[in-house]
């Protein structure tokens, strides 16, 4: 379902002007970070922002090869740990945009999901999603594939909102390192 490359934009999260407070450097040789989320496969990143860059939360930054606008360079990759508390309060709200941003793509997944195993489905990867209802997404989508979210919840009346069943399943691949399955995300 994914493919890995380098993802090209993401969403800012939170925003350290003056670096971290634990860093043992002096305050003046600090640089301004960032903590984003990437919107391919929601890898999690800390950006130096270019000198005078005006940033805020929940923008959207090119981070790719070619000349970028805001950010001076990607620091690192970083886990879900590296978070700061306010970035972990924003994170969900942002996985969320994402998804509806982008409906058709998670909508595929309704479309495109395949056996991982002879008796292991990746539809059982999303919470709340068993044998019978899993059954009941393959049928539906036999006769016709899904549109969008309101079609999956008007065809299958026992799925009323399957959009947060892929925003539910993005945030535990990204807070949870051992998670067997990366489906939406990178490890």
């Amino acid at each position: 379902m994914k493919t890995e490359r380098k993802e090209e934009n993401a969403i800012v999260i939170d925003i350290l002007p003056m670096g971290y407070v634990s860093e043992p450097r002096q305050a003046y040789k600090r640089e301004p970070i960032v903590q984003a989320v990437g919107l391919d496969q929601f890898k999690l990143f800390e950006l130096i922002t270019k000198q005078g860059a005006d940033v805020q939360i929940h923008d959207r930054v090119y981070i790719g090869d070619a000349e970028r606008e805001k950010i001076e360079r990607v620091k690192r990759r970083i886990s879900y740990e590296d978070l700061t508390a306010t970035a972990k309060l924003e994170l969900p709200f942002v996985v969320e945009q994402i998804v509806r941003e982008n409906e058709s793509r998670f909508v595929d997944f309704f479309n495109k999901s395949v056996p991982i195993t002879p008796k292991f489905h990746m539809l059982h990867l999303l919470p709340g999603i068993g044998k019978k209802l899993m059954w009941e997404v393959l049928e539906q989508r036999e006769k016709k594939p899904f549109e969008s979210f309101a079609d999956i919840s008007g065809r299958i009346k026992s799925l009323p909102h399957p959009d947060r069943m892929i925003i539910s399943r993005i945030l535990r691949e990204i807070e949870d390192s051992n998670e067997k399955y990366h489906v939406f995300t990178s490890r």
